[in-house]
Protein backbone atom coordinates (compact mmCIF):
# COMPACT_ATOMS: atom_id res chain seq x y z
CA UNK A 1 0.00 0.00 0.00
CA UNK A 2 1.19 3.43 -0.94
CA UNK A 3 1.68 6.29 1.53
CA UNK A 4 0.22 9.43 0.21
CA UNK A 5 2.36 11.73 3.06
CA UNK A 6 5.35 13.26 1.27
CA UNK A 7 8.31 12.38 2.11
CA UNK A 8 10.41 15.01 4.66
CA UNK A 9 12.96 15.86 1.72
CA UNK A 10 9.74 16.68 -0.76
CA UNK A 11 8.19 18.76 1.73
CA UNK A 12 11.77 20.78 2.69
CA UNK A 13 12.05 21.23 -1.24
CA UNK A 14 8.40 22.68 -1.50
CA UNK A 15 9.22 24.76 1.65
CA UNK A 16 12.05 26.64 -0.37
CA UNK A 17 10.33 26.34 -2.88
CA UNK A 18 7.67 28.58 -1.71
CA UNK A 19 10.44 30.59 0.22
CA UNK A 20 12.18 30.86 -3.17
CA UNK A 21 8.89 32.14 -4.78
CA UNK A 22 8.32 34.92 -2.21
CA UNK A 23 11.75 36.16 -2.37
CA UNK A 24 11.62 36.43 -6.13
CA UNK A 25 8.32 38.69 -5.54
CA UNK A 26 9.79 40.45 -3.22
CA UNK A 27 12.77 41.48 -5.67
CA UNK A 28 10.90 42.17 -8.50
CA UNK A 29 8.85 44.97 -6.02
CA UNK A 30 11.98 46.28 -4.62
CA UNK A 31 13.91 46.61 -8.53
CA UNK A 32 10.15 49.33 -8.48
CA UNK A 33 11.21 51.00 -5.48
CA UNK A 34 9.48 49.38 -3.01
CA UNK A 35 10.96 49.84 0.57
CA UNK A 36 8.39 47.85 2.08
CA UNK A 37 9.61 44.96 0.14
CA UNK A 38 13.32 45.90 0.80
CA UNK A 39 12.21 45.65 4.90
CA UNK A 40 10.58 42.26 4.47
CA UNK A 41 13.52 40.75 2.81
CA UNK A 42 15.82 42.17 5.70
CA UNK A 43 13.21 40.68 8.14
CA UNK A 44 13.49 37.28 6.01
CA UNK A 45 17.58 37.11 5.47
CA UNK A 46 18.90 39.29 8.47
CA UNK A 47 19.51 36.66 10.75
CA UNK A 48 21.27 34.04 8.43
CA UNK A 49 23.69 37.44 7.09
CA UNK A 50 24.49 37.83 10.72
CA UNK A 51 25.13 34.50 11.65
CA UNK A 52 27.36 34.17 8.73
CA UNK A 53 29.12 37.65 9.86
CA UNK A 54 29.91 36.23 13.15
CA UNK A 55 31.09 33.14 12.50
CA UNK A 56 33.59 34.73 10.31
CA UNK A 57 34.63 37.66 12.52
CA UNK A 58 33.85 36.19 15.69
CA UNK A 59 32.62 39.92 16.76
CA UNK A 60 29.37 41.36 17.35
CA UNK A 61 29.82 44.97 16.13
CA UNK A 62 31.62 44.57 13.27
CA UNK A 63 29.08 41.43 12.17
CA UNK A 64 26.49 43.95 12.22
CA UNK A 65 28.18 46.45 10.22
CA UNK A 66 29.02 43.61 7.90
CA UNK A 67 24.86 42.37 7.63
CA UNK A 68 23.76 46.34 7.50
CA UNK A 69 26.46 46.84 4.27
CA UNK A 70 25.02 43.57 3.11
CA UNK A 71 21.23 44.43 2.98
CA UNK A 72 22.38 47.94 1.28
CA UNK A 73 24.14 46.12 -1.22
CA UNK A 74 21.06 44.48 -1.93
CA UNK A 75 19.11 47.67 -1.87
CA UNK A 76 21.62 48.89 -4.61
CA UNK A 77 21.96 45.78 -6.73
CA UNK A 78 17.98 45.36 -7.08
CA UNK A 79 17.90 46.73 -10.58
CA UNK A 80 20.40 44.50 -11.97
CA UNK A 81 20.10 41.40 -9.30
CA UNK A 82 19.13 37.59 -11.08
CA UNK A 83 18.41 34.60 -8.46
CA UNK A 84 19.78 31.52 -9.82
CA UNK A 85 18.61 28.52 -8.13
CA UNK A 86 18.22 28.86 -4.27
CA UNK A 87 16.59 32.16 -4.72
CA UNK A 88 18.04 35.21 -2.64
CA UNK A 89 19.96 33.32 -0.54
CA UNK A 90 23.25 32.73 -2.63
CA UNK A 91 23.94 35.67 -3.48
CA UNK A 92 23.55 37.31 0.20
CA UNK A 93 25.81 34.62 1.72
CA UNK A 94 28.47 35.27 -1.20
CA UNK A 95 27.87 38.96 -0.78
CA UNK A 96 28.38 39.00 3.19
CA UNK A 97 31.25 36.32 2.90
CA UNK A 98 33.18 38.82 0.36
CA UNK A 99 32.70 41.73 2.82
CA UNK A 100 33.80 39.54 5.80
CA UNK A 101 37.19 38.23 4.25
CA UNK A 102 37.67 42.03 2.92
CA UNK A 103 37.32 42.93 6.32
CA UNK A 104 40.05 40.31 7.69
CA UNK A 105 41.92 41.35 4.87
CA UNK A 106 41.71 44.84 5.38
CA UNK A 107 43.21 45.00 9.19
CA UNK A 108 40.49 47.37 10.36
CA UNK A 109 39.07 45.28 12.94
CA UNK A 110 39.58 44.51 16.52
CA UNK A 111 41.24 40.90 17.23
CA UNK A 112 39.03 39.17 19.30
CA UNK A 113 39.86 35.88 21.15
CA UNK A 114 37.63 33.00 21.66
CA UNK A 115 37.95 33.30 25.98
CA UNK A 116 35.55 30.80 28.25
CA UNK A 117 33.74 32.91 30.34
CA UNK A 118 34.88 33.88 34.20
CA UNK A 119 31.97 32.79 36.04
CA UNK A 120 32.18 30.60 39.04
CA UNK A 121 31.35 27.01 38.41
CA UNK A 122 29.93 24.69 41.01
CA UNK A 123 31.88 20.88 41.23
CA UNK A 124 28.90 19.39 39.50
CA UNK A 125 29.32 21.27 36.66
CA UNK A 126 33.41 20.49 35.59
CA UNK A 127 31.51 18.43 32.34
CA UNK A 128 30.24 21.62 31.17
CA UNK A 129 33.12 23.28 31.85
CA UNK A 130 35.21 21.43 29.58
CA UNK A 131 32.91 21.47 26.85
CA UNK A 132 32.99 25.50 27.15
CA UNK A 133 36.89 24.90 27.03
CA UNK A 134 36.96 22.64 24.25
CA UNK A 135 34.11 24.84 22.39
CA UNK A 136 36.63 27.90 22.63
CA UNK A 137 39.16 25.82 21.49
CA UNK A 138 38.05 25.08 17.85
CA UNK A 139 36.46 28.16 17.58
CA UNK A 140 40.18 29.57 18.35
CA UNK A 141 41.47 26.78 16.00
CA UNK A 142 38.77 27.93 13.14
CA UNK A 143 39.75 31.45 13.35
CA UNK A 144 43.48 30.37 12.78
CA UNK A 145 42.37 28.95 9.41
CA UNK A 146 42.73 30.93 6.45
CA UNK A 147 39.75 33.10 5.38
CA UNK A 148 38.64 31.07 2.45
CA UNK A 149 38.99 28.00 4.53
CA UNK A 150 37.14 29.21 7.57
CA UNK A 151 34.81 30.51 4.89
CA UNK A 152 33.72 27.28 3.58
CA UNK A 153 33.69 24.92 7.00
CA UNK A 154 30.95 28.00 7.96
CA UNK A 155 28.76 27.50 5.02
CA UNK A 156 29.10 23.83 4.45
CA UNK A 157 28.64 22.59 8.80
CA UNK A 158 27.14 25.84 10.09
CA UNK A 159 25.03 27.23 7.49
CA UNK A 160 24.26 23.38 5.96
CA UNK A 161 24.98 24.19 2.44
CA UNK A 162 25.75 21.52 -0.02
CA UNK A 163 29.50 21.89 -1.41
CA UNK A 164 27.59 22.97 -5.25
CA UNK A 165 25.90 25.78 -2.91
CA UNK A 166 29.21 26.77 -0.95
CA UNK A 167 31.04 27.09 -4.44
CA UNK A 168 28.12 29.16 -6.09
CA UNK A 169 28.72 31.21 -2.54
CA UNK A 170 31.73 31.51 -3.06
CA UNK A 171 31.99 31.94 -6.92
CA UNK A 172 34.97 28.78 -7.19
CA UNK A 173 34.15 25.66 -8.39
CA UNK A 174 33.07 22.24 -6.57
CA UNK A 175 36.20 20.69 -6.55
CA UNK A 176 37.79 24.22 -5.03
CA UNK A 177 35.30 23.55 -2.66
CA UNK A 178 35.89 20.21 -1.69
CA UNK A 179 40.19 21.30 -1.50
CA UNK A 180 38.99 24.11 0.84
CA UNK A 181 37.54 21.82 3.11
CA UNK A 182 39.92 18.93 2.92
CA UNK A 183 42.81 21.30 3.66
CA UNK A 184 40.71 22.97 6.57
CA UNK A 185 39.79 19.65 8.16
CA UNK A 186 43.62 18.41 8.43
CA UNK A 187 44.67 21.56 9.80
CA UNK A 188 41.73 21.51 12.56
CA UNK A 189 42.75 17.69 13.42
CA UNK A 190 46.42 18.55 13.40
CA UNK A 191 45.86 21.38 15.37
CA UNK A 192 43.73 20.08 18.06
CA UNK A 193 45.44 16.82 18.44
CA UNK A 194 46.61 17.55 21.87
CA UNK A 195 43.26 18.69 22.92
CA UNK A 196 41.43 15.58 21.54
CA UNK A 197 44.22 13.91 23.35
CA UNK A 198 43.70 15.39 26.91
CA UNK A 199 40.06 14.51 26.68
CA UNK A 200 40.30 10.63 25.64
CA UNK A 201 42.47 10.49 28.54
CA UNK A 202 40.65 12.47 30.95
CA UNK A 203 37.29 10.40 29.71
CA UNK A 204 39.53 6.86 30.57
Amino acid sequence: MTANKSEPGQRDAHARAQDDAVDAALVARLRAGDSAAFRDLVSRHIAIVSGIARRMLKDEAEAEDIAQEAMLRLWRSAAGLELGPGGLRPWLRRVTSNLCIDRVRSGHRTVVTDEVPEVAEPATQVTNLEGQELSARVAAAMQALPERQRLALTLFHHEGLSQVEVGQAMGISDEAVESLLARARRALKAGLANEWKELLENDG
